[in-house]
C-alpha cells in the first residue's frame, strides 16, 4: 500500500482542535495527517492579509489566562499535554474589561483577571445578590464536566442562585458570546466551562495576535512528523459493517485510515457520508443533532493613533446590551446592532517597551445567514457598507469621548465578516460560529472509529479547543494504544 494513501489517524479540519490533536498524537509517534480545505490553518481562529495587513479572525481573547506556576488549570493541562513552553505564547493579560447594559440608565460591570474585583462590582450595584454570586461560583468550581452529567439550562441554575433578571442576564453574557450555541440560553456546563474561563480565570492575548500560536502548534506538529495537506479537503466518507473504509478527497483521490478524528462539526462530517440513509451513517442519533442558528458579523477598522488617544480608553473589552433583556438570537434584520461586542486588542499589557503600531477595534453583533446568504456581489458590498456604520454607531454609544468624524479621518483601513464569510471558510451551516447546540462531549459516534473533537465535541474557547483536541486524542486513540495519557 502506497505510504500515503494510509495513516493510523486521519484528522479533518486543520482548527485549534485538530492541530492539538495532531501534536498529541504525534508526539506519541502516530502516523497522521490533518486535512483542510482550506489555505489557512486555524479554522475559527485563523488570518487573512489584505494590502499587506494581516487581520485575525475569531481572536478577541485568549480565555483561561493564569498566572506563571498556577496548577490544574485548563492553560496548565494543554501546555504539558503539548509541551508548550508557556513563553512560546507570549500571553498578555487583559487591562479590564466591562460589562454594560440597560437603555436609560445603564449598570456597568467592570472585570479583569482577579475575580475578587468582579466580585465588588456585583457587591457595589447589586447588593443583595453578593451572596448568591459566591454561592453560584462554588457551584461552577464544582460542575460535572463528564458525559453522564445531566444537561441542564444555564438560566435555570443561574436562578437559583441569583435573582435579579438584570444581573442575570450580565452574567450569562460573555459566556453567551464567547461560545453558546444556543439561543436565549445555554448548557449549565457550557456556562461553568466559560464563567470559569473568562471571569474567574481571565483574559490574555499574544502580542502578535493568533499567527504566534498557530505556528507553535505547527512547528510541533511537523516536529512530531505529522502530515498536513493544505487545500485539500475530504468529500466522501465511505462506511461498511459500522466503521470508515474509505475517505474520498476533493481531487478524488482515496485514503483509508485506521481512525478518524473529525473538528468540522457533527452535521458536517454526517453529509460526508455516502448513503445516509444507512443506521451507520448516524453520527448521534440521540440526542438529535440540529443546526445552529448564531452567527455574527464583525468590523475591524485600523486606526493611525492607539485607541486609547481616539476615545476608546483602556477597557480591552466592552460588552453591550440597550434593551430592557438580552436577546441572544438569530436577529430578524441582517443584523442586531442592540448588543454585541468591542474588542481592543491594543488595550492589553503588553509591557513599557513594547506598543501596537496601529491601532485596531473590532465590532462583534449578531447576524441572519439567511438575509446574507442569497445577495447579488453589488447589494451584498452595499449592504456591509450599510451596516459597518450601523455597528460604529451603535458602539461608539459607549464612547463618549471618541467623535465619528475624528475617527474616519484617522481610518486607515477597515474589513468586515459576515454569516456568509463563515460559512465560506468554515464549512458551517447557517455560518453558525459555535456549530450545532446539541454536543457531543464523549466525542463518540455511531460509527465505531470515527470521533469528534471542535466545536461540536463541546470544550469552548481556544484554550478549550485545544483541549478538546487532546483529551479526545488521549481518550480514544492513545489509551486504546496502550499509550498512558
Amino acid at each position: 500500500m502506497n505510504s500515503r494513501s494510509h495513516y493510523e489517524v486521519v484528522i479533518l479540519g486543520a482548527g485549534l482542535s485538530g492541530l492539538a490533536a495532531g501534536v498529541r498524537l504525534a508526539h506519541f509517534g502516530k502516523k497522521v495527517c490533518i486535512f483542510e480545505r482550506h489555505n489557512a490553518p486555524g479554522g475559527l481562529n485563523s488570518f487573512y492579509s489584505i494590502n499587506g495587513r494581516k487581520f485575525d479572525v475569531g481572536l478577541h481573547a485568549v480565555t483561561n489566562y493564569v498566572p506563571q506556576g498556577v496548577r490544574g488549570t485548563a492553560l496548565s493541562r494543554v501546555l504539558r499535554q503539548l509541551r508548550i513552553d508557556r513563553s512560546e505564547l507570549d500571553l498578555c493579560e487583559q487591562r479590564q474589561s466591562r460589562i454594560t447594559f440597560g437603555k436609560s440608565q445603564p449598570v456597568t460591570l467592570n472585570f479583569n483577571n482577579q475575580f475578587a474585583f468582579f466580585e465588588s462590582e456585583v457587591a457595589k450595584h447589586f447588593p443583595l445578590e453578593v451572596d448568591g454570586l459566591k454561592r453560584l461560583v462554588e457551584r461552577i468550581k464544582a460542575t460535572d464536566y463528564s458525559p453522564q452529567a445531566p444537561v441542564l439550562s444555564a438560566r435555570a441554575v443561574i436562578k437559583e442562585f441569583i435573582h435579579d433578571p438584570l444581573l442575570e442576564d450580565m452574567l450569562l453574557c460573555v459566556p453567551l458570546f464567547y461560545g453558546s450555541a444556543q439561543e436565549g440560553d445555554m448548557s449549565y456546563s457550557q456556562f461553568a466551562m466559560l464563567f470559569q474561563a473568562s471571569i474567574l480565570e481571565g483574559l490574555a492575548r499574544p502580542f502578535d495576535g493568533i499567527r504566534p500560536l498557530i505556528k507553535v502548534l505547527l512547528d510541533k506538529y511537523r516536529a512530531g512528523g505529522g502530515e498536513r495537506r493544505m487545500k485539500c479537503g475530504v468529500k466522501r466518507i465511505k462506511v461498511n459493517a459500522g466503521k470508515v473504509s474509505v475517505l474520498i478527497l476533493d481531487s478524488e483521490e482515496e485514503i483509508t485510515a485506521d481512525v478518524v478524528l473529525s473538528s468540522i462539526g457533527a452535521l458536517e462530517t454526517t453529509a460526508l457520508i455516502d448513503n445516509q440513509s444507512n443506521a451507520d451513517s448516524n453520527l448521534q442519533s440521540s440526542p438529535h443533532v440540529t443546526e445552529g442558528r448564531i452567527s455574527f458579523a464583525e468590523t475591524i477598522s485600523v486606526y493611525k493613533g492607539e485607541p486609547l488617544e481616539l476615545g476608546f480608553g483602556q477597557d480591552t473589552a466592552l460588552f453591550f446590551n440597550d434593551s430592557d433583556r438580552l436577546d441572544y438570537s438569530a436577529p430578524k434584520t441582517q443584523i442586531d446592532t442592540r448588543c454585541g461586542v468591542v474588542c481592543i486588542p491594543n488595550n492589553f499589557i503588553f509591557g513599557a517597551d513594547r506598543k501596537m503600531p496601529e491601532g485596531i477595534v473590532k465590532i462583534t453583533c449578531l447576524a441572519n445567514y439567511s438575509l446574507w446568504t442569497n445577495l447579488s456581489d453589488e447589494k451584498y458590498k452595499a449592504d456591509k457598507e450599510a451596516w459597518y456604520m450601523q455597528m460604529q454607531r451603535s458602539a461608539l454609544k459607549y464612547y463618549p469621548s471618541a467623535n465619528e468624524y475624528q475617527l474616519k479621518g484617522s481610518l486607515i483601513q477597515s474589513d468586515m465578516f459576515t454569516p456568509k464569510t463563515v460559512k465560506r471558510f468554515t464549512g458551517h451551516l447557517n455560518g453558525a460560529i459555535y456549530g450545532s447546540p446539541t454536543k457531543n462531549i464523549s466525542g463518540t459516534t455511531a460509527i465505531s472509529n470515527l470521533y469528534l473533537c471542535g466545536t461540536d465535541q463541546g470544550f469552548l474557547g481556544i484554550i478549550g479547543a485545544m483541549l478538546s483536541g487532546v483529551t479526545m486524542a488521549n481518550t480514544h486513540i492513545l489509551t486504546k494504544g496502550g499509550v498512558e495519557a
